[in-house]
């Protein structure tokens, strides 16, 4: 049997088991003079957007409750609902700013499923573009990402300027 593995990734989600805190929580809380430094773009009334900071593809971005819950059957219609209008805002600032072929939206819901982050549900947007998948970063353990998370978030930020919170 082989084993493919991505050690890189392990220094994120070990972060919330170091200080007891989960990453998304932090995130969270802190000013928002501080969301640059976070890679926040937008804070809603019940939902976060931020950079990934570990990101698939550049402009991965993810679209986060403010409230704590593990499942989809936990949160409220006007979380998800605000949840999913984010989503379509971060597509259309993807198609603005990259032009991608395509994209993949999905969610990671408990260990089994896949989330790095299993007790806290959120919401992955990337954008595709044909022959961009590759076993590069998990064989290789190398990422090629043709920009920093500092430009995309440059780059990303003006269809962010109003926030809500």
């Amino acid at each position: 049997m082989d084993y493919l593995w991505s050690p890189w990734r392990y220094r994120y989600v070990a972060r919330a088991d170091q200080n007891g805190e989960c990453v998304f929580c932090e995130k969270s809380a802190l000013e928002p003079a501080r969301d640059a430094e976070s890679l926040v773009l937008f804070r809603g009334e019940r939902n976060f957007v931020l950079l990934n900071l570990y990101p698939y593809t550049t402009g991965h971005t993810l679209v986060v409750p403010y409230a704590h819950i593990a499942g989809t059957d936990k949160a409220d219609r006007e979380t998800l609902h605000e949840m999913i209008d984010l989503a379509q805002r971060v597509q259309s600032a993807l198609a603005e700013v990259y032009t991608p072929q395509g994209y993949n939206w999905g969610m990671n819901i408990g260990q089994s499923a896949g989330a790095g982050v299993e007790d806290h549900i959120h919401l992955h947007v990337l954008p595709r573009w044909n022959g961009d998948s590759n076993f590069m970063t998990v064989i290789g353990e190398t990422r090629v990402e043709p920009e920093s998370l500092a430009t995309t978030y440059e780059k990303m930020r003006p269809f962010f300027t109003s926030s809500k919170r």
